[in-house]
């Protein structure tokens, strides 16, 4: 394996179940926005998957996206597009569309302008109708928080105060004044939640 190549366990235990979502809200063609990608493992599996769709994955972390190119120039697939540098908290992206967008595991890993940012370029680059699926733990009212997500949370904030579990009520409610509608929220593995709102 190339040294640019990194690897996240989680991936290998998630990606059937988050496909399996996919499955079901992707549309037929098209080119999908995977924003913050991380090691590229995902895109590397979700492009082999869905090989009728064009996988556009995306990071601000250059190492992340040495990882992403790596992954990809080994596996070859020819609906994998190159990764673009993109911070989802900057008002300006390399993109001027998306038929869907992903975006997993970041939105607990970064400042809330990124969520807001996420929310707002899915807003511009979305078609009406289309997907925007998120992937990760969330705070939920009147459901109780599992201990290692409460215990994940304050892990986060100590490294960095910005971070932390949201409220899926206060992302949904976010999405909403964006005109991004929720269409479902799906028990995951791991305490996970997928989120899947539509333009």
């Amino acid at each position: 394996m190339s040294d640019a190549r990194r690897h996240a366990p989680a991936t290998e235990r998630n990606r059937e179940p988050i496909a399996a979502i996919l499955h079901d809200v992707l549309p037929a063609s098209g080119t999908v926005l995977e924003v913050a990608s991380g090691t590229g493992e995902h895109a590397i599996h979700f492009a082999r998957g869905f090989p009728a769709l064009t996988w556009q994955p995306s990071d601000p972390d250059p190492a992340a996206l040495a990882s992403i190119r790596a992954w990809a120039e080994a596996a070859r697939l020819h609906n994998l597009r190159p990764p673009l540098l993109l911070d989802a908290s900057t008002p300006e992206w390399p993109v001027d569309h998306a038929d869907a967008m992903l975006c997993i595991n970041m939105v607990h890993i970064s400042p809330w302008e990124a969520t807001v940012g996420l929310m707002t370029g899915a807003a511009k680059l979305l078609p009406v109708g289309r997907p925007l699926v998120l992937y990760g733990p969330y705070i939920q009212q009147g459901v109780e928080t599992a201990p290692s997500n409460l215990a994940f949370d304050e892990s986060l904030r100590a490294r960095d105060s910005r971070w932390g579990l949201r409220q899926l009520e206060d992302v949904a409610a976010l999405a909403q004044s964006l005109g991004l509608d929720l269409e479902a929220v799906h028990s995951m593995p791991a305490n996970n939640l997928a989120v899947v709102l539509r333009r």
